[in-house]
């Protein structure tokens, strides 16, 4: 029931983190690292209203560490979020909301 108007950070075993990314050019290495603090299996990545893919050196450190990483919109990224933590895996959802 909560609102949020700011990018965020969720995994299903805490409360949202703030985010922050704006807007996916602002994705750097120290940003992507950031997402491994967790150490998920899958990191989901919502890039708004539409999907845009980052360049590969934006998201070196996942690639590197071989996380899963999806990139899609925000309401899509939203939903396979759901449907993975209600599988039981440890995944990590980064949500940009522009």
């Amino acid at each position: 029931g909560t609102r949020y108007e700011y990018p965020l950070i969720v995994t299903p075993d805490a409360p949202p983190q703030p985010w922050a990314v704006a807007v996916v050019p602002d994705i750097g290495a120290a940003t992507a690292s950031l997402l491994l603090a967790g150490s998920p299996d899958i990191v989901i990545i919502g890039t708004g209203n539409t999907q845009i893919f980052p360049r590969p050196e934006q998201l070196r450190p996942l690639i590197e560490a071989g996380i899963g990483l999806e990139i899609m919109n925000t309401p899509a990224a939203c939903r396979t979020f759901n449907i993975l933590v209600g599988e039981g895996r440890n995944v990590l959802a980064a949500l940009i909301l522009a």
